[in-house]
Order: C-alpha cells, then sequence, then structure tokens
C-alpha cells in the first residue's frame, strides 16, 4: 500500500530533524560504540570467528529441514513437545490453547523479537490473561504502550528523565528516582510476578540440534526466573534460529555478546533440555517448543537473500546504520528495523506494501562491515530493489523517469547537448526543492567536469 510508504517517508523527515531524539540515539550508540570497541578486545583474529560462524550457519540455512528435524527429536527425547507454527495467527492459537489446558491466568514474559513480531502480549490481553514483560527495557516500552525502538535495547530512545517520568505516570513513583533506585522497585514488583505466574514465555537465541537444547542469553537473570519458576516454559523461536552443535555455543555467544552489547559474555547463559526430570527441584514441570515460520520460507526461497536468515539478532547493523540513526527504530513499523529489517521484512511482510525500506539505505556497507556472522547486507537491498522492480511495485512514472534517465546518462552527446548554465538552472529548479528545506544544498560547480577538462587540454 502506498500509504505505508508515505507514513515512512514522514515520519522519518519528522525525526530525521528531531534534535531532542537525535541527541538520546547518539548519546546512547555513543555509549555503545565504546562498549563495542572494549568487546572485540578478545579476539586475536575476529575476522575468522565471523568466518567460522558464518559458515556455520550458510550449512544450515541450506539444510535447514535436516536440522530442524534432529532438534525435534532431540527435544521430544528429552520430554519437551514441539509445535510447528506456520503463522502469526497459528503460534497465538497454540500458545492459548497451552494456557487454557493448565488454566493459567498469568504470564511472565523474557524479552523475545518473535513474540513482538506475532503481538503476542495484545492478543493475551484480549483473552484477560495478564502478560507481563519481565526485561527493565520491554517493561519500560510495555508501560508507555509503545513497540521496542531496538532489536536489543527496546528503550533505547528514552532518556533517564523520560523513564523516570514514565514511573511518575503510571507508578506515582518520585520523579527524582535515579536510574539505580527505579532498577532496584521494578525489581521488587517483578519478583512476585515471578513467584505467581502461571506460566514462563521466553524466545530461544539458539536451538541446538544435537543435544534438542534451547540456548537462553541475557544480562538481568529474569530470563532464568522466567524459564525456571513457572510450572509450564513455552519456549517460541522461528526456523532460522538452529546451530547444529552444542559445540557452536562457544563461538556464537561470544559473538552475540561482544557485537550486541560489548560484552564479553553476557552475565546469564542458560541451556534448557526439556522439562524438569527425576530428582530435579527446579525447573518447569512441562516445557514447549513453538517453531514459527511466518513465510520465512519466503526468504528461503530466494538463493540470493536466504542468508539474510543467518542473522543472530545482535543489533551491530542497527547501531552502525547512518539511516537508523537519524530516524530511528519506529520509523520503520515492522518489529525488526535497520538493514537486517530492511533487508527481511519486504519477504515476511510483502514486497509490495514494503518495498520502500530496502530504498531506505545510503548503501555505505557499514552494516555489512560489522555483521558478526558476514551477511552481505547491503548487497541483499540492492537485490531486494531489483526484486521489487521485476515484479512490477513500481509506478508508471517511476519507470519512466529512470529509463529516461538512464538513457540520457549513458549518452556523452545527450549530455553534452545542454549547456552548464542549463544544467545548473536545471539542478537549482528541481534538485534543490527534493534536497529539502532542512538541508544546505551543496554548491554547484561553474563548469561541469567534461568542460573543465575540454577547456584544460584544449
Amino acid at each position: 500500500m502506498p500509504e505505508i510508504a508515505d507514513k515512512f517517508l514522514k515520519q522519518s523527515k519528522l525525526k530525521a530533524f528531531d534534535l531532542a531524539h537525535r541527541n538520546k540515539i547518539n548519546f546512547n550508540i555513543g555509549k555503545y560504540n565504546a562498549a563495542f570497541k572494549k568487546g572485540l578486545l578478545q579476539y586475536n583474529n575476529l575476522d575468522l570467528a565471523k568466518s567460522r560462524a558464518a559458515n556455520i550457519k550458510n550449512k544450515v540455512v541450506n539444510h535447514l529441514d535436516t536440522y530442524l528435524i534432529d532438534f525435534e527429536q532431540n527435544f521430544t527425547n528429552n520430554g519437551g513437545k514441539v509445535i510447528w507454527a506456520v503463522d502469526a495467527e497459528e503460534a497465538r492459537k497454540e500458545i492459548l490453547n497451552i494456557i487454557k489446558k493448565h488454566r493459567a491466568k498469568k504470564v511472565v514474559k523474557m524479552k523475545s523479537m518473535t513474540t513482538e513480531e506475532i503481538e503476542l502480549n495484545a492478543f493475551l490481553e484480549k483473552q484477560g490473561i495478564e502478560s507481563i514483560e519481565t526485561d527493565l527495557g520491554e517493561y519500560i516500552v510495555q508501560l508507555a504502550n509503545e513497540k521496542p525502538y531496538h532489536i536489543v535495547t527496546p528503550a533505547m530512545h528514552k532518556s533517564k528523565e523520560d523513564i523516570a517520568l514514565l514511573f511518575n505516570e503510571k507508578m506515582g513513583w518520585d520523579e527524582g528516582l535515579s536510574p539505580e533506585e527505579i532498577t532496584a522497585k521494578v525489581r521488587l514488583k517483578l519478583r512476585d510476578k515471578f513467584y505467581n505466574a502461571d506460566i514462563g514465555i521466553t524466545g530461544a537465541n539458539f536451538l541446538i540440534a544435537d543435544t534438542g537444547s534451547i540456548a537462553l542469553t541475557e544480562n538481568e537473570g529474569n530470563g532464568v526466573l522466567t524459564m525456571a519458576m513457572p510450572p509450564v516454559h513455552i519456549a517460541i523461536a522461528g526456523i532460522e534460529k538452529i546451530i547444529p552443535s552444542i559445540n557452536d555455543l562457544d563461538l556464537f555467544w561470544p559473538l552475540l555478546s561482544s557485537h550486541g552489547t560489548g560484552q564479553r559474555m553476557t552475565v546469564y547463559n542458560s541451556i534448557i533440555s526439556g522439562p524438569r526430570k527425576g530428582k530435579e527441584i527446579d525447573g518447569p514441570k512441562e516445557n514447549y517448543v513453538i517453531i514459527l515460520n511466518n513465510k520465512r520460507s519466503e526468504l528461503l526461497a530466494q538463493k540470493e537473500q536466504r542468508m539474510a536468515l543467518s542473522c543472530i539478532r545482535c543489533g551491530a547493523c542497527l547501531n552502525a546504520c547512518p539511516v537508523y540513526k537519524n530516524i530511528g527504530g519506529h520509523t520503520y513499523e515492522t518489529t525488526y528495523s535497520g538493514p537486517i529489517g530492511s533487508v527481511i521484512s519486504p519477504w515476511m511482510l510483502g514486497m509490495k506494501d514494503y518495498k520502500h525500506l530496502s530504498f531506505a539505505s545510503t548503501l555505505c556497507g557499514a552494516c555489512t562491515e560489522v555483521c558478526p556472522v558476514k551477511i552481505p547486507l547491503h548487497d541483499m537491498l540492492l537485490l531486494n530493489r531489483r526484486d521489487a522492480v521485476a515484479q512490477k511495485h513500481t509506478t508508471s512514472v517511476e519507470r519512466i523517469m529512470v529509463k529516461g534517465s538512464s538513457k540520457f546518462l549513458m549518452n556523452r552527446k545527450w549530455m553534452d547537448f545542454f549547456s552548464g548554465k542549463t544544467k545548473r538552472f536545471f539542478i537549482s529548479l528541481i534538485i534543490k526543492k527534493l534536497w529539502g528545506n532542512n538541508r544546505k544544498f551543496p554548491p554547484v560547480a561553474d563548469q561541469s567536469f567534461h568542460e573543465q577538462w575540454k577547456e584544460k587540454n584544449k
């Protein structure tokens, strides 16, 4: 729908020149950049680690069916239950069936972009089920009735003053509380939620095929509590979250933490292999994994772009992207924003409606450079653009303009037919208007390069 792209352009213009927003993002990404540089110091050969990770994920993506079946068999052998969901609606339905089976009324959630993708919180609320985010950043955006701003740091767009004001409005807490004091109060408030929850819902950073296990990594301890304290644990993950072996975690966990938050390793790392067994005193009595497609197979079918499914959701490409840093995460209006979102969203949500995201890029290659699994993101954006045109998701005016300008720019005689003055007049009249009022238009030379060359060489 054209209105989706139009809204994106309008929101981009507003956010790009919102100085308060830009200052908050620059501050928070600046802190990330400093930590990111330190996090990479643990590697003697970062490129080798990234190449190994890329090779493993490449193998997985090209043999996804085999690894998914291996995971299902091994997880089932561990006592867990695997449910396959074709789309978001089916995933929500399956989760509701589990909740009804256990007569649950209270759910605690660990941060999960997959649950955001299927809009689980809103769905459960309509069913009269309390669903509480337990990650502090997710809890903040849930209180604010917003979507996560960033794959890793959901409340990146808020300053500490914004957050203090939010808790003052929602909880009546003192507006002058420090971040540490707010965190302590939230911890006390959420602790009761863990004790009384009927079901815990998490995502999965990785699904381990050879052991049939779920790998979770986090910094707050809420993931461990969400998984272990309620009697039922549900994990939901996209089909691409598979890694072949538990031995691969020593490669992927440090890559994820160093590129996601700049840490050598995140604070809490858990491996869950089904429900509690025998004399074990903790862990869930029942353990489910919902494996979600939700049009990922559309991307898998693209031989040149399928490697985007290798993404480990570190968010590094967002932090490096000059477009993301100017227009922010909410402008995309997709679960996955930034460069990776611009690559995968057109396939998962529809090329016709979301092709504009692949054009919202400078193609500088910063995203490709920082990717820990070597996804050539800027190349894939170009491939998406090609496919959008090939599928005729462009207007007749665009097609005429591109065809005409291509013929003109590739013909030296036609370009030289107009004098330098005529070209400068055209640029100042039309291009300057498109450049916008909020940016200073660069000066145009009195003579074109071709004119200068002719004059110099007679």
